[in-house]
């Protein structure tokens, strides 16, 4: 006879969404997806389509790093070093999203929807500074923590 007590796996998936978002790193990451999408729909919306490659980009591979962080497999795949991939990711996202958004901002005279995916880009960009600085503060304090050897063996 099936266990009615037991919890669905989509019940179990949607309360690590709900209990990741609420984590420092899971809000910063929902937002990161939650700009891109505003900025891909300015985007769309505007003569010049072009500049939305990079908000396609950082909101897939956000999206890809909020799925692993949520259900724990960095702590499975330890093969990549998800701290420091993701600094690059963040910090690779900062300076793009800051070029294009300025490019965008300072050239887009007459097209609104181009200016306000600037200035969006211009929030992202801080957006994704911040989470550099979060990963780096992280990277440091467990740098910090842990102890060099200091035998002198070979």
């Amino acid at each position: 006879m099936a266990d009615t007590t037991a919890a669905s796996p989509a019940a179990n998936c949607l309360d690590k969404l709900k209990s990741y978002v609420k984590t420092q790193k899971g809000f910063i990451l929902a937002a990161e997806i939650l700009i891109s999408f505003i900025i891909i729909i300015c985007y769309a919306a505007s003569l010049y389509g072009g500049y939305s490659a990079v908000a396609i980009c950082e909101m897939i591979f956000a999206m890809i790093f909020f799925g692993i962080f949520m259900m724990e497999m960095d702590k499975q795949i330890q093969v990549i070093n998800w701290v420091w991939t993701d600094l690059f990711r963040a910090g690779i996202g900062a300076v793009l999203y800051i070029i294009t958004s300025l490019i965008c901002v300072i050239g887009g005279a007459g097209d609104g929807a181009r200016i306000a995916g600037g200035v969006f880009g211009l929030i992202a960009g801080l957006l994704f500074a911040y989470d550099t600085y979060t990963i780096f503060l992280q990277i440091k304090s467990t740098r910090q923590h842990t102890a060099a050897s200091t035998d002198d063996r070979v």
